[in-house]
């Protein structure tokens, strides 16, 4: 297979790889080898790998050149190359949720999620760095984190670190994280890609670490919504193995990729999401009201809702996401407390303080909220917000407290379990990225990517690349 490639194949999108290894203009096998250069080249400064797999990566590249070779094409991931978040289970390759705990543990079975990966032909490059147990960070006392790949002196968010800066710095084409209050959605908007957090149900979890069983997410990350759209075509569906998995039909959600979003209402909780009240990023708020003015200008109707119950998210969140945490690492922290890291256990430890009434209450709340967003989107198609309400910031000026205290603008998603999506709209005076978030109604993934592909399209951002 020779290779007809008009530019560096690690910054290459999925779509465009596929559309050449389909046509046997590209090989999987040459593609595999220019990411593990890139890796062993980029990847001593982004860290974002904890294990890197590139004996089985180069075997299952050259599986996959061999089917397609035989006409037995499966599909745009075929012979791609991706590399996942240390908590999705991979059988007989080492997953430690980047944690002392687990840090020798080998799983005998695959995840699900990985397991469907496998099945529609795509390669894997190795396990990606994260906050432990997907809350500890940014920083872990179990192998180093990720660097921003726009400025390496800058964090990348959390939880999915490592797949935000290795999608964002060439380093794979795509990758599966994990979303609990925005860890899908922060990475992304901070390195500048996509990430989707889809409906809760949409993705099995099974074989999935877990953070909060009611609030955790899976989903994929990469650089473009079209490639976003291919992966999740590959993972989602109902699952046996997770009971919480819906058994509704799964779309084609290529065929929402439209530049046309014309007669489409687009709902602005201005009196939460567009106000710096509270210590949200003022400069973030100007940057994504141009893109709602633009999204105006492409033919889309702009209409203020309001969500009364916004002002109680980070509250309820908290309660029950750090509830359930400390329910499932409780047995853990009774016999082996000094494998955790100072990070994850001062905050986690709060969810043995909290009464059982105080989970009910916060439950209680993401009802409301629930109820609230369904009458709103009763008038809109889909809610559009800026993804985060801070700044992407040094590791040296990082502070717990201030994400404390600050708005949660991912976090409503993950209780009322609607579809959210954030893609770059801008970058702010320090040249860091800003993410544009897009939610709709639960199981209306079309309706966001219809959305955030036009947008994608008008703004062209993918044709920035970071400068590592």
């Amino acid at each position: 297979m020779p290779t007809k490639s008009p530019q560096p194949l690690h910054f290459m999108s999925i779509r465009d790889a596929a559309r050449l290894i389909k046509k046997r203009d590209l090989s999987p096998v040459e593609l595999t080898r220019a990411f593990l250069d890139r890796i062993d080249k980029v990847d001593k400064k982004t860290k974002a790998y904890i294990t890197l797999t590139a004996d089985s990566a180069l075997a299952e590249a050259r599986a996959a050149e061999a089917e397609i070779l035989h006409g037995r094409y499966r599909g745009p991931l075929h012979g791609i190359p991706l590399a996942h978040k240390d908590l999705f289970d991979t059988r007989d390759i080492r997953t430690t949720a980047q944690s002392r705990v687990h840090e020798h543990r080998v799983p005998a079975i695959d995840s699900t999620v990985i397991s469907r990966l496998k099945q529609v032909g795509s390669v894997m490059l190795g396990k990606l760095a994260m906050y432990e147990f997907a809350m500890g960070g940014p920083t872990t006392p179990f192998l180093e984190q990720p660097r921003n790949p726009w400025n390496l002196a800058y964090t990348t968010s959390g939880s999915s670190s490592g797949s935000g800066a290795a999608v964002a710095a060439g380093l794979c084409m795509g990758s599966l994280g994990s979303d609990t209050g925005g860890s899908i959605r922060g990475p992304a908007s901070y390195c500048g890609i996509v990430g989707l957090k889809p409906t809760y149900g949409l993705i099995s979890r099974y074989g999935v670490f877990p953070l909060s069983w009611s609030l955790d997410h899976a989903g994929p990350m990469t650089w473009t919504v079209e490639d976003c759209a291919y992966m999740l075509q590959a993972i989602a569906g109902h699952d046996p193995k997770d009971p919480t998995t819906s058994r509704a039909p799964v779309p084609d959600y290529s065929k929402s990729l439209r530049e046309d979003i014309k007669g489409m209402v687009v709902g602005i909780p201005s009196h939460y999401f567009f106000t710096s009240k509270g210590g949200a990023d003022a400069e973030a708020i100007a940057i994504v009201k141009k893109a709602v003015t633009s999204l105006e200008d492409m033919g889309a109707k702009i209409e203020d809702v309001k969500i009364p119950s916004l002002e109680h998210v980070n509250v309820s969140n908290f309660v029950i996401l750090s509830a359930e945490a400390f329910a499932y690492h409780l047995p853990n922290f009774k016999t082996q407390p000094q494998n955790y890291g100072d990070n994850f256990l001062n905050r986690v430890y709060l969810g043995g303080v909290f009464s059982g009434a105080d989970y009910v209450q916060a439950q209680r709340a993401r009802s409301r909220l629930q109820r609230e967003f369904a009458q709103a989107l009763e008038k809109v198609d889909v809610i559009v917000s800026p993804t985060s309400s801070s700044p992407p910031v040094p590791f040296e000026k990082f502070s717990a407290t201030t994400i404390a205290v600050t708005p949660s603008f991912t976090s409503p998603y993950n209780q009322t379990g609607m579809p959210a999506l954030s893609l770059p709209c801008g970058f702010n005076k320090n040249k860091m990225p800003v993410g544009l978030q897009i939610a709709a109604k639960p199981f209306d993934e079309p309706t966001v990517f219809r959305i955030a592909y036009a947008w994608q399209q008008h703004a062209q951002l993918y044709n920035n690349r970071p400068p590592v």
